[in-house]
Parts: C-alpha cells; structure tokens; sequence
C-alpha cells in the first residue's frame, strides 16, 4: 500500500483539519513547546494489524499545515521487524513507537488512532470470516458497502485481513442486477446490449435470485453469476447446474452471510462469498497511545 499519494493524503489533511490539530487549544496552553515526547502505540485486545503506514503520513501532513517552527523537527515511528499490516497482534503489544515534538503527538493521537482503529477493526473482521472457511475453494469478497471517501483504505484493511476485493467503483466492473433487468427490458435485452458495447475484457457478472432466473443468464451469455439471498441448499444446486452447463464460470454468494453461517455457504463449492459487514459493520479495534517526556 503506498500512502503517498493525492487521494489519501487529501483524505488525511482533511482529517487533521476537521480535528483542528494545528489549533489544539489545551496543549497550546498546558505544554511547553520544546517538549520532546515518545508516544506507544498499543494493541489492547487481539487484532489484525492495518493502517500503520498512516502514522508517519500524518505526522508529515502535521507538519505542512503547521506554521509552528517548532512543530516540524525530525521525528522517528519505529516498529518491530514482526510487526507489519496484515499480522495479528495481542493485547500489551507495541505495535509501534513515536518520537517526535510531544505537542504534535498530543495533536495528532486522535486522527492517527481513529484510522488504525478503524482500519484495523476491519481487517481483524475479515480474517475472522477468512478463518471460518479455511480448506474450502471460496473466498471472502468485500463489497460498496463502504464510508464515502473511505473505499480505498477500507478495501486496502480488507486484503490485509486475508480477504478479496470486489469491483472498487460502478466503472471497474460489469455486474447487472435486477433493476437493470426490469429498467432494460429483461435480462436478454440487456445482456445482448452489453456483450455489444462493453470494453475488451471486461467480464459481465449477473446477479439470480432463483434457478429459473440462473438458467436464463447461463442461456443468454452470462460470464458470472451472483447468487443472491439463496439458501445454501439451494447456492449448492446452482453451483452445480453451473459447473454442468460451463465450468469456467465464477459463481458468487451474496446477501444475509454472517460468520455463524458462512461455512455452510462456504461448503456448497461456490468460488466467491461476498459480505457487506466487513467494512460497514466492523467495530474499531482497541488500540491506545501512550505518550511520555524523553
């Protein structure tokens, strides 16, 4: 993940400048201003590390929007060799230390931890879902589900917790649901449209709600099919008539998956299980800075 770049560090200032960070009235008041500080960054339960590549990005974002001559010294964010995005960690352990300025460590603690907590809530979620099909052939997908301005950094959290990503945005994929099909005049209107005018490579993935409405996609040209708010008996049964009708195809569970029935969904030998809570129902892992004079 690089995190410098244009969206993500806009995202980042706008986040420093939503907290007023270069305007924190308490520590402007209360700390001196050549305090040096070291700040902790703490794991308080058992988690899936992400978002530690955030933490220096925002000490440097600090340090463009402060005028404060002070504010910009050089600082230092150190983590152990065996502590990186993605590894789980246990509650007591140091994901990484912080030198820097103790005014703009005070400053900076809530963005930087809303985003690791944040971030890593979801990555620790998905590996939960990950875990609980292991030695099955499917895998965990994420969806839109996300925080507008958020996608990239949740999707990013996503991988790191041993998920898959979906299509990022409307552009980047062709999946024709059932709107479509009622707004464009039934599902073989459509598909024959879009097989017509879409770009050189782009798959189309049709959402089926039933085995009739999966027979006609596979008879209209259907390249992935998604199965939507099916039992497992009856994703299986799908999975099946695809793999009879034309093996190559991906097939896709989707809609009212939690953790406790994944595995059932898992096992009917769908390739995909696309789950919305990953990023819109993941709590914020618990994780703490510590800050104290050096």
């Amino acid at each position: 993940m690089e995190w410098k770049n244009t969206k993500i560090d806009a995202l980042l200032e706008q986040a420093l400048m939503e907290d007023h960070a270069t305007n924190d009235t308490t520590t402007q008041l209360t700390i001196d201003e050549n305090l040096q500080g070291s700040a902790q960054i703490i794991a308080k339960e058992e988690l899936v590390v992400c978002g530690l590549g955030a933490v220096p990005r925002i000490l440097q974002l600090y340090c463009k929007l402060d005028t404060h001559a002070n504010a910009c010294i050089r600082f230092e964010v150190v983590s152990h060799p065996e502590i990186f995005d993605g590894v789980r960690a246990h509650p007591g352990q140091v994901l990484a230390v912080v030198r820097h300025n103790a005014r703009v460590l005070l400053s900076t603690e809530r963005v930087i931890l809303n985003f690791l907590q944040h971030l890593s809530g979801i990555a620790t979620l998905t590996r939960k879902y990950a875990d609980a099909i292991q030695g099955t052939k499917a895998h965990v997908l994420d969806t839109r589900k996300t925080i507008p301005g958020l996608r990239q950094l949740e999707k990013y959290a996503v991988l790191c917790g041993g998920g898959k990503n979906h299509r990022l945005d409307l552009s980047s994929a062709i999946l024709i649901k059932n709107n479509h099909i009622s707004l464009g005049g039934g599902l073989r209107n459509v598909l024959t449209r879009t097989i017509e005018h879409r770009k050189q490579g782009q798959r189309i993935q049709v959402e089926v709600r039933s085995m009739a409405e999966l027979e006609e996609a596979l008879a209209y040209g259907a390249e992935a099919v998604l199965l939507d708010n099916m039992t497992p008996a009856l994703v299986k049964d799908c999975v099946l008539r695809v793999r009879q009708e034309k093996q190559w195809i991906p097939t896709e569970a989707s809609g009212g998956i939690v953790l406790d029935n994944i595995r059932a969904y898992a096992e009917t030998g769908v390739d995909f299980i696309s789950v919305g809570a990953l990023t819109h129902s993941a709590k914020a892992a618990d994780i703490s800075m510590r800050i104290a004079a050096e």
